[in-house]
């Protein structure tokens, strides 16, 4: 009678309570997204609704703009003339404060409320077209062409615009935001707009908002590290007959490269992704010479800083093995000599996807799209993630291809939502003051 007593308990005991804790279960699976939550009361509140439509309204002005701004060539390292033209596109916004600094470097202040903190919202000036290039934007059909039409000019346009939205919509945040058109971001600019203000200017940088490419899926959150050479063999050159026997620059660096790829083969094939590449090599003055020099540029990336760290200490010594190598083997002359010259470094570093920086890009985009994804690419973002600032990249809208060729080309599909899903990601992390 008892063990039927207990049997019994124990069954009323289990129809009571599972209902509860299916509830709880149920409640905590279902666990609220603060940043979605904020997105959804953003997009409902009437300056923002205000702002939306006035982005839709300026999209003549946007792709007039758009057009201007890309006609106003910055090649490498001379970026001068288009960001004169930019200082004036933000000045006639009216904005608190733009100045060029001494690097080169547009930026301007849009002061919060409060003032404590400071986002940088940053789109590159340069592109990788040399002095010379033609940029003239041609349309065939409902497509835009030129050199430098989708990277970085749509995003330059993309700020403006945003920009002016939240002027007319009367929008003001909590943190300052500073506005930066960044010289150097391409090739051997070697990031170096970004890294002046992070590394010698004496702005404080709370965290780091980076427009580049057009995907407004792709919120990067990880800096893919970088470190490019020029390896130069010297020696005496001479008559390829007549001074046979000479240290030929060539073949010693035919034997460092050797020695070099097999080396970080093996080093690559485990770890985290690592890559490395003989990109360009060159040197002599005819076939029937001794070269006096022989060089080759070298271009190495990781996703990880060790992983970076270790494949350049495999390229050195491979490199000095083999000329070291090479030079045990002459017969005559003296022996050949090795210059390593860095001519870029890109640091890795990650934004890790729970910071509220991150999620606040992924709400952001979620709004407009369903296919939102993380990824670790090469930008600006690289130097703020690797002093430890929150920093992403983040896309500007539209739909592009063929960046860094002369066909390269933009075309307006949901533009507009490009630049709304910038406002609200900066809205989100810089705070918007209530009315």
């Amino acid at each position: 009678m008892k063990k039927h007593f207990t049997l019994l308990t124990l069954t009323l005991l289990t129809i009571l309570f599972l209902p509860m804790s299916l509830m709880a279960q149920k409640k905590k699976e279902s666990k609220v997204d603060p940043y979605a939550t904020q997105v959804l009361t953003l997009t409902k509140n009437k300056q923002i609704t205000e702002a939306f439509a006035i982005i839709d309204k300026l999209e003549p002005t946007t792709r007039k703009e758009h057009i201007e701004l890309t006609e106003v060539p910055a090649p490498p390292f001379k970026e001068s003339v288009r960001a004169q033209y930019f200082k004036k596109m933000l000045e006639a916004i009216g904005l608190d404060k733009v100045w060029i600094d001494s690097i080169g470097n547009v930026l301007a202040l849009r002061k919060g409320k409060k003032g404590v903190r400071t986002v940088v919202l940053d789109a590159h000036l340069d592109t990788v077209f040399p002095e010379g290039t033609d940029v003239t934007v041609k349309q065939k059909g409902d497509t835009l062409f030129a050199p430098g039409i989708a990277d970085d000019t749509r995003s330059l346009v993309a700020v403006l615009t945003m920009l002016k939205a939240l002027k007319q919509a009367n929008i003001e945040t909590t943190d300052d935001v500073l506005i930066i058109g960044t010289v150097g971001e391409e090739g051997l600019g070697d990031l170096r707009g970004v890294k002046y203000v992070v590394e010698k200017s004496k702005l404080k940088i709370d965290s780091w908002i980076a427009v580049d490419g057009t995907d407004i899926n792709y919120i990067v959150n990880g800096g893919l590290g970088s470190i490019r050479y020029k390896a130069t063999i010297s020696g005496p050159g001479g008559h390829s007959w007549g001074a046979f026997g000479l240290g030929n620059p060539h073949h010693a660096m035919a034997k460092a490269v050797n020695y070099f790829t097999d080396e970080a083969a093996r080093f690559t094939s485990t770890g985290g992704k690592t890559s490395f590449n003989v990109g360009r090599t060159g040197g002599g003055t005819s076939v029937n010479s001794i070269p006096f020099e022989s060089w080759a540029e070298v271009d190495m990336r990781s996703e990880s800083p060790s992983q970076l760290k270790k494949i350049d200490s495999i390229f050195k010594s491979s490199m000095k093995r083999g000329v070291e190598d090479y030079n045990a083997g002459l017969k005559k002359g003296p022996a050949l000599t090795l210059h390593l010259q860095q001519v870029g470094y890109r640091p890795s570093g990650s934004t890790a996807e729970k910071e509220a920086i991150v999620q606040r890009a992924w709400a952001a985009s979620s709004y407009f799209t369903s296919e939102t994804k993380y990824g670790i690419v090469s930008t600006n973002a690289n130097t703020p993630m690797a002093h430890g600032i929150p920093a992403i990249t983040i896309g500007s809208g539209g739909k592009s291809n063929h960046e860094h060729s002369l066909d390269e080309w933009w075309l307006n599909e949901k533009g507009a939502d490009g630049i709304k899903f910038i406002l609200l990601t900066v809205l989100m992390e810089a705070g918007m003051e209530k009315k």
